[in-house]
């Protein structure tokens, strides 16, 4: 009876040390909380900094944006972005201006940049579309694009998208405009026209919300002509770059610009 027992207790003691090493480090095993307990390395969290060069008229969208950003990434700083029109952007980084991203309003613009050999890649995120933009009361009566002719009316330069677009609408529309001045980006133009300098001027829908200076309309044949808004990382950009890059045409990015006006890209 005495070996037996011992016999018993020599098992068990067997059975104890098998079930406790039985799982060896680095297996799938839960902790208490139901996660892995394994010796996998988490990421480390993205610091550094992102320089930012957008087209003006994503002036309201960005700055909401870059603050949403720096809030899921707590390590990386937005820099102050630099907003101005699309081809202006695109001639000063092929002169040696330093960015890591760069939104332009047009594909054209972006096409520049990436013929020049700093980026590829471009990817769309946004679209948007023209408004006739008078002062609040539209003291001058402007109702259609053909009142244009009669107007003193503010229009962005050729080269740049806003600018472009104006000139398919118009030229599509048959109307022919003998500008006031010609501004050399969307911002300018409104600012004219909010400012009672100009009795009307064609700007992006997303320029007139919440402006309180100016009212708009949506003049026939607009819908027809749609600017996509595309956005790449530099090649020598910083990591940070690409994830600004991601964040804007990711869930959280897309939900303020459609907020803010925007069309899906």
């Amino acid at each position: 009876m005495r070996l037996r027992g011992v016999g018993i207790a020599a098992l068990l003691g067997m059975l104890l040390l098998t079930g406790c090493t039985a799982a060896a480090p680095g297996d799938d095993r839960l902790d208490p909380k139901g996660e892995n307990s394994g010796s996998g390395t988490e990421q480390p969290a993205p610091t550094g900094e992102v320089t930012v060069f957008a087209a003006a008229s994503l002036r309201t969208a960005f700055d909401e944006i870059a603050e949403s950003f720096e809030k899921k990434y707590p390590g990386v700083t937005v820099n102050p972005i630099v907003y101005d029109g699309s081809s202006t952007l695109v001639t000063q980084l092929i002169e040696g201006a330093r960015a890591d991203v760069l939104a332009t309003a047009d594909e054209r613009s972006m096409q520049s940049l990436v013929d020049s050999g700093l980026a590829a890649d471009q990817q769309l995120f946004a679209t948007n579309t023209l408004v006739v933009a008078v002062p609040t009361g539209n003291p001058a009566g402007v109702k259609t694009l053909a009142d244009l002719t009669d107007a003193v009316t503010v229009l962005c330069a050729p080269q740049v998208p806003c600018g472009a677009a104006s000139a398919t609408l118009l030229e599509t529309a048959g109307v022919q405009v003998a500008p006031a001045s010609l501004e050399q980006n969307v911002t300018a133009v409104l600012q004219k026209v909010a400012a009672g300098e100009a009795d009307a001027g064609l700007v992006y829908a997303t320029d007139v919300i919440g402006d309180d200076a100016v009212q708009s309309f949506a003049p026939e044949g607009a819908d027809e002509v749609v600017n996509r808004y595309p956005i790449v990382a530099l090649k020598d950009a910083d990591e940070t770059g690409a994830l600004f890059t991601e964040f804007v045409r990711g869930p959280e990015g897309q939900r303020i610009l459609e907020r803010l006006g925007f069309g899906a890209p």
